[in-house]
């Protein structure tokens, strides 16, 4: 039991954990400020674009609730009425919610890895150049070919 506990001691102290544990904290606040955002800023303007749609109120009822039949005025009178719903506002929510996030991950990840990009290596002097009479590659700093035996200039 003490060498479980020692190996999982091992495995929570070691950097990927660590650096997991920290990724999924910011990505649940980072949740929440796409969820905002979506919901707050982009979803009403959307909304009046389309014609005043409210998509949070944007709901198909399956079945009447108990206490009062449709139509409901929000999503939240039909709950209150115990009436089964599709709510079609909220999914459209997460998925501009998702295309958000999917954006700003790729965004990051696209500048993480031009700054892990290794520069071009710079262009390197000629070693070999070729003999004119012959035309074999010879050692650039040779005055005189080793096959042909011609004299360079």
């Amino acid at each position: 039991m003490k060498s479980f506990f020692n190996e999982f001691k091992k495995f929570i102290a070691r950097g990927n954990v660590m650096d997991m544990a920290v990724g999924i904290i910011i990505g649940a606040a980072f949740t929440k400020i796409v969820n905002s955002l979506v919901a707050d800023i982009i979803m009403p303007p959307l909304g009046i674009l389309l014609g005043n749609i409210d998509f949070t109120n944007w709901f198909v009822v399956l079945k009447d609730g108990a206490e009062t039949a449709a139509p409901y005025v929000s999503l939240e009178a039909a709950k209150a009425a115990g009436a089964v719903t599709i709510n079609i506002g909220f999914f459209i929510n997460s998925i501009i919610s998702f295309l958000i996030v999917a954006l700003a991950i790729f965004s990051i990840l696209k500048v993480i890895n031009k700054m892990k990009e290794e520069p071009a290596p710079a262009p390197s002097e000629p070693t070999t150049k070729e003999c004119p009479h012959c035309f074999s590659t010879i050692n650039i700093k040779a005055t005189k070919c080793p096959n042909c035996t011609s004299d360079l200039k």
